[in-house]
């Protein structure tokens, strides 16, 4: 892991010594998507569900940050959270490398994460990413989303995100191959394009050995929660 930590930190240096000699017309930007922050609703229970990301930099050149978690009954069931370096390799895409750290639920592991984030033909939003852990494991994510304009306020967003691991881990309760998978449909209405409150549903369900560590911890493999939030950015 500290060999993968220091090729992160050299990785992120290098483009930031190109910043200095770049043109004074691709100035330094910034942005921030919260992109969910919702209560979601079932079977007795309420948890706060985030997702943000946010950037800085210049046109081929950003530091990206994400991150997303879940709060329930007064304690913090989920956080990740990565430190991405992204570079515009072809129009509408950009490929990330950069460190995931799984802060909850313990105990903690570290990733080195490479990614490929864009826009797919149809305007299909895309994230896919690959992970790299210590003591050989390995995982990857598929994450896609769709904007159906209904009207020019109202947006139909469905979204899915699969994740898949090389190995079990039964300390955090993730199974080898398709761990779960998790989709949502929110109709939104943009009262400006940077605010705009939703209602939705969200269904996930776990698979394989991460649907046995669940049963035998009592829990539920499948879940079906209705979904009030808001999507802001700056």
């Amino acid at each position: 892991m500290k060999k993968l930590i220091s090729l992160l930190v050299l990785i992120l240096t290098v483009p930031a010594l190109s910043f200095a000699g770049e043109m004074n017309d691709d100035p330094v930007l910034t942005m921030l998507t919260i992109d969910q922050l919702e209560i979601r609703t079932s079977n007795g229970n309420n948890p706060l569900v985030w997702e943000v990301d946010g950037w800085i930099g210049k046109d081929l050149h950003k530091l990206w940050i994400k991150t997303d978690g879940e709060y329930v009954d007064s304690d913090t069931e989920e956080i990740e959270l990565q430190a991405l370096y992204s570079r515009a390799i072809a129009p509408f895409w950009d490929l990330q490398i950069g460190w995931r750290r799984d802060i909850r639920p313990t105990p903690e592991r570290d990733w080195l994460a490479i990614g490929l984030q864009g826009l797919a033909p149809y305007y299909f939003d895309i994230d896919t990413s690959l992970f790299f852990g210590s003591n050989g494991r390995s995982a990857a994510r598929l994450q896609a989303e769709y904007e159906i304009m209904l009207t020019q306020r109202l947006v139909l967003v469905p979204d899915i995100e699969l994740n898949l691991y090389g190995k079990s881990d039964p300390d955090t309760g993730t199974g080898s191959g398709l761990s779960d998978i998790e989709a949502g449909l929110r109709l939104r209405y943009e009262m400006r394009r940077e605010f705009a409150p939703y209602i939705g549903v969200n269904w996930s369900r776990l698979f394989g050995r991460a649907a046995d560590f669940a049963r035998s911890e009592g829990s539920d493999i499948k879940d079906t929660q209705f979904v009030t939030g808001v999507r802001v950015w700056f």
